[in-house]
């Protein structure tokens, strides 16, 4: 077989079968990320402060969330059958995927606008009122990697070798499954920190004397990418027991998440013992 990634040796998937496997999710991440441009104008622009910061520096930090979250969908995309790619219900699903996306983003800007808090906001009825309604859009969303996920887990003709085959479908899925219980009780905890935060990460700006359930949350989101990751890996480095390693990673994986979100849980900072990053 020539498949991509069959074995250590061979190259990259080409990254321009991105627009024809996965169409859609290639345009909106182009989109997302051209609307940095605009985002970054209104951020020069607007001299208004909102809690220390720009009003446009939450949208602009979930544009860049979501390009790499399209980005690595569209990449993914040509590891499932391509009749399943192909068929109506995954066109379908995908364009409520993309105007999820497009809600959301719409939902961050209009909040800009009007400087005032998108998430945890009690003080604008019709933000308030709405909330709810972007919990289940979020949630469909992220369904996007369960989806993609089984289908490519389901798929015996990827091409990948065993264990990246496992650590894709397996990345995908935890996505979900990860993501969802830990994003739902930071949506209805009132906000990120558990304590009072005087002091941010560098770079990251989770708390540094507090608990902060944005840990637990950004490891979630990223399962997609760090057990593909830990399989090239480990097909690379020792091909005869690649597959129990990717378990062991994806098991490993779960605990961190679990780990800083119980940690967060009782008011405790993320990698206290770094102060100098404070």
């Amino acid at each position: 077989m020539t498949p991509a990634l069959a074995s250590p040796r061979t190259n990259l998937p080409s990254l321009r079968r991105m627009g024809s496997d996965a169409p859609a999710f290639t345009v909106l991440a182009m989109l997302l990320a051209l609307g940095l441009v605009p985002l970054y104008a209104a951020m020069a622009l607007d001299t208004r402060v909102f809690q220390g910061e720009s009003p446009w520096m939450k949208p602009v930090k979930f544009h860049y969330a979501l390009v790499f979250y399209t980005v690595s969908l569209a990449f993914f995309a040509r590891f499932m059958p391509e009749a399943t790619r192909q068929g109506r219900p995954w066109r379908w699903f995908s364009a409520a995927v993309v105007a999820a996306i497009a809600a959301e983003v719409i939902w961050l800007a209009g909040a800009a606008m009007l400087n005032t808090a998108s998430h945890f906001n009690t003080e604008e009825p019709f933000l308030a009122a709405i909330y709810p309604l972007m919990g289940i859009i979020a949630v469909l969303l992220t369904s996007a990697s369960l989806v993609m996920g089984i289908s490519v887990w389901r798929n015996r003709s990827t091409g990948l070798a065993p264990a990246l085959h496992l650590a894709v479908a397996l990345g995908l899925v935890l996505t979900f499954l990860l993501t969802v219980p830990v994003a739902g009780h930071l949506a209805g905890a009132g906000g990120h920190f558990v304590g009072n935060s005087t002091r941010e990460l560098w770079l990251l700006g989770w708390s540094r004397d507090a608990g902060d359930l944005r840990v637990a949350h950004f490891l979630a989101t990223h399962a997609l990418h760090f057990i593909p990751v830990a399989g090239l890996v480990a097909v690379w480095a020792i091909p005869a027991q690649a597959s129990r390693a990717v378990w062991l990673a994806a098991a490993l994986f779960v605990a961190l998440v679990g780990l800083t979100f119980v940690q967060a849980l009782q008011g405790w900072p993320f990698l206290p013992f770094l102060p100098f990053l404070g």
